[in-house]
């Protein structure tokens, strides 16, 4: 009996192996790693992640990630910290945990337009060194958009340029703002994108600039560009002046793969990709340097939502729930960031469960729970 049974196990293990992938929505159907993540030892011990919620729909899509990481049991516990834009500055115990922690998950943080306090945004990138801010803008299966194979990653310069904050009235009505390049960071963040590319198997990193009217200042960033580009001959390099760069995201977005970008023109072209691959509420990011990370979502439009948005509990979770999986990845958990992700594209590609935002009427908690039931 038991030689019979084996032929017949064989059988129906073969066929269950064949029928799994068209169990999966299409677009997203694949196998699983056929060579394993092979851990170091006291790679699986639980690692603390310092958690701003932040200001409007913050509190509300972060309390999303913990729902899932907690269904996930992932290995990451939360030091929870109350960070408000109208703060003045950053509390000392906040920048020390991040510190200690390495990472951190933000949700958005309001800053007044105008008058008022500096942005904290700012404050923290600055503190930190988080000299590159990475923003993937694709399209998800399921999801209609205008333009289709759209895979950009915007890797903007943090630190400097017009986000330097030296603004000083000169006299009554005159006010001057300064724009500051330095060779080092104009290098190290074109290093940063290469290197990312070179990690990721892009083919192409396309610098944006104005350097035909900012000569001295762009044109420094765009030659250590260049400088950069000539230790990585497997990669195409090209650019683009930030007009013209705007005007082709729009009408041919499938040209770009890696772009690298002064400080500025990053926020504008980030914003503008995630807003064609499918919005603001889907677009994945995060902010790093050399020995910290803070993860939230990738574009800034949108991150803090509206009262509405938040009386109805109705803020899209998406984009912070991915850029979770590019943390859990940053912390060495890939197993958990493919399990997330894998998960969040489902409920997108099976669209019964979407918010206003994605031409649904769900709530957040109805998406969480549809992301949580498809957890493998």
């Amino acid at each position: 009996m038991a030689r019979r049974s084996l032929p017949l196990l064989r059988h129906l293990l073969r066929d269950s192996i064949v029928a799994a992938p068209s169990s999966s929505p299409p677009g997203i159907a694949g196998s699983r790693r056929s060579v394993t993540y092979m851990p170091r030892p006291g790679d699986g011990a639980p690692r603390a992640v310092t958690l701003i919620p932040g200001d409007g729909i913050g509190p509300l899509v972060t309390d999303s990630v913990r729902k899932v990481m907690d269904a996930m049991h992932a290995p990451v516990y939360f030091e929870t910290y109350e960070v408000h834009g109208h703060m003045t500055t950053v509390p000392a115990e906040v920048i020390e945990s991040i510190r200690r922690n390495k990472v951190c998950l933000k949700g958005g943080l309001a800053t007044p337009v105008g008058g008022g306090v500096s942005s904290l945004n700012v404050q923290l990138r600055k503190e930190l060194d988080l000299y590159a801010s990475l923003v993937n803008c694709f399209n998800l299966p399921g999801l209609p958009t205008r333009h289709q194979n759209v895979d950009i990653v915007v890797i903007r310069e943090n630190t400097e340029g017009e986000y330097s904050g030296l603004e000083h009235e000169v006299v009554p009505g005159v006010v001057e703002s300064l724009k500051v390049i330095t060779k080092f960071c104009s290098e190290r963040i074109a290093k940063y994108a290469f290197e990312y590319a070179y990690l990721n198997n892009r083919k192409k990193v396309t610098a944006v600039h104005k350097a035909n009217i900012m000569k001295l200042a762009d044109g420094l960033f765009l030659e250590s560009c260049r400088e950069v580009a000539t230790k990585y001959p497997g990669i195409k390099y090209n650019e683009i002046i930030v007009d013209n760069c705007c005007m082709q995201l729009v009408s041919k977005p499938e040209q770009f793969d890696v772009m690298v970008t002064p400080n500025l023109y990053g926020n504008l072209v980030a914003n503008t990709a995630a807003g064609i691959a499918g919005g603001t509420g889907v677009m994945p990011g995060g902010n790093v340097g050399q020995d910290h990370a803070i993860f939230e979502q990738g574009a800034s439009a949108g991150n803090v939502g509206n009262e509405k948005l938040v009386e109805q509990k109705k803020a899209n979770p998406v984009a912070l729930l991915l850029s979770s999986a590019m943390m859990l990845r940053h912390l060495r958990f890939p197993s958990f960031a493919d399990r997330l992700e894998t998960a969040v594209k489902r409920v997108i590609a099976e669209g019964e469960y979407r918010t206003k935002d994605l031409g649904g009427n769900s709530t957040t908690q109805e998406v969480v729970d549809a992301v949580i039931a498809n957890l493998d």
